[in-house]
């Protein structure tokens, strides 16, 4: 809850800054007919907007009327570019104050902005107006095209102790499909043709198959039962099938279609004479909830590990991977966190809002098994673009544990993607 709050006063702060701004420019218009109505229109902008981001909460009057939808995509888009916008403008103020004062400081008086170079005001001016308007291209960008550039990710996963017959098995991963308006059936239908066109043994669907109730789960469903592998299609819940109290439904709709959602079980799968024991689970909950903890991860499955042969659990929250590690299975594929839909580079650091809620934000990641010591997250360099860095299967002595994160291929929140290009992983387990 208090993330929430920050969040909404963080969302408050900024679009009253925009307001403010926009009220003081109409204000110094000196045509009065002009200046009421520009005032008038900048209320109703400002109700429509705050109705349109809280459409839910408000009994989803917005998206029943006529162009309600439109109205609440371009109300998400400006919320998350005037966000950047705002920081972008206050950077460039930044950068302006420092440099008048160090230019006072030279010419041996004290600083004072009445004095400041007028081209030099004139240069910050119009720098500001460019970085301002940059978030705003680049959020168009994300919601027309960054979020339809399906990618496909090739992965090699080598895992210790993994049979031979098991050497080259191919495992097709899709996660976080959150069908709904941005969404469509028809696009879920090309990313499950891409899948299927890379032959894989196997295929997963790491959960979040809708976004909120009342989204379309059958037609989800229907598209993904589509997707062809001779070992079969498997998956499990996420966290928007809890919200949207649709655990049970998935299940049936799953088999129904001849696949099968894993709920705190396993199933043990042959392939080449080699066997491997797959596991999944229902979200795993890893925060506070009603003042108590839930329990430690993965507590259903831990008397379905085996020893004698390797297991691929599918869990849709990345953070039960070091529970997983401690438990001795050997490959985890989770989603949810979508690569945090918007990523930037900032002297070769990674910025993501998905560190918010996990370190495991986006490709392989290893940790020692059984409890073995970790002094931290072993990687290595991959040579794989947004494919996080891994160490070896083995480091002295310690059988190393791998999870692959997939970016997700839906949207949540804001229906755009920039820097994090949606996801179809095609990973090949290898012998160590």
């Amino acid at each position: 809850m208090l993330f929430v709050a920050l969040l909404l006063a963080l969302i408050y702060a900024v679009q009253r800054y925009w307001f403010l701004r926009a009220w003081s420019w109409i204000h110094a218009l000196t045509n009065t007919n002009w200046r009421y109505g520009l005032q008038i229109a900048l209320i109703a902008a400002a109700l429509a907007m705050f109705a349109a981001l809280f459409d839910s909460l408000l009994g989803h009057v917005v998206s029943r009327i006529a162009f309600g939808k439109s109205l609440i995509t371009f109300a998400r888009l400006w919320v998350i570019a005037s966000f950047f916008a705002f920081i972008a403008v206050k950077s460039v103020g930044g950068m302006e104050w420092v440099t008048n004062a160090v230019a006072q400081l030279r010419r041996g008086s004290p600083y004072n902005e009445t004095h400041l170079d007028g081209s030099r005001r004139e240069f910050f001016r119009y720098a500001a107006y460019l970085a301002g308007s940059l978030p705003f291209f680049a959020a168009t960008y994300g919601f027309a095209a960054g979020r339809l550039r399906y990618t496909v990710e090739r992965v090699d996963v080598p895992i210790a102790n993994l049979p031979p017959a098991l050497d080259g098995l191919r495992i097709a991963q899709l996660s976080d499909i959150h069908i709904g308006d941005y969404m469509p059936p028809p696009e879920i239908a090309r990313a499950v043709a891409m899948a299927n066109a890379l032959n894989p043994d196997i295929s997963f669907v790491t959960g979040d198959f809708v976004s909120s109730v009342g989204d379309p789960l059958d037609a989800c469903i229907n598209e993904l039962a589509k997707l062809r592998a001779p070992l079969g299609v498997w998956g499990c819940n996420g966290n928007h099938e809890i919200y949207a109290g649709v655990e049970d439904a998935a299940e049936r709709l799953f088999h129904e279609k001849g696949m099968r959602l894993l709920r705190g079980s396993s199933v043990m799968v042959e392939h080449n004479g080699g066997r491997f024991n797959l596991l999944g689970v229902d979200y795993q909950r890893d925060h506070m909830v009603e003042g108590e903890r839930t329990g430690p991860m993965l507590a259903e499955i831990e008397r379905l590990v085996r020893r004698d042969v390797p297991n691929i659990l599918l869990s849709h929250n990345p953070n039960s991977f070091p529970r997983a590690a401690e438990l001795g299975i050997e490959l985890s594929l989770a989603g949810h966190t979508h690569g945090g839909q918007v990523k930037f580079e900032i002297v070769d650091h990674s910025v993501s809002p998905a560190r918010l809620i996990s370190p495991f934000v986006a490709g392989l990641y290893r940790l020692p098994m059984r409890n073995e010591s970790p002094s931290a997250i072993s990687r290595q360099p991959s040579g794989k673009a947004f494919v996080s860095d891994s160490g070896p299967p083995t480091a002295n002595g310690a059988s190393k544990a791998a999870l692959y994160v997939n970016r997700g291929l839906g949207t949540f929140g804001f229906p755009v993607r920039i820097g994090v290009p949606p996801e179809i992983t095609l990973l090949t387990l290898r012998r160590a």
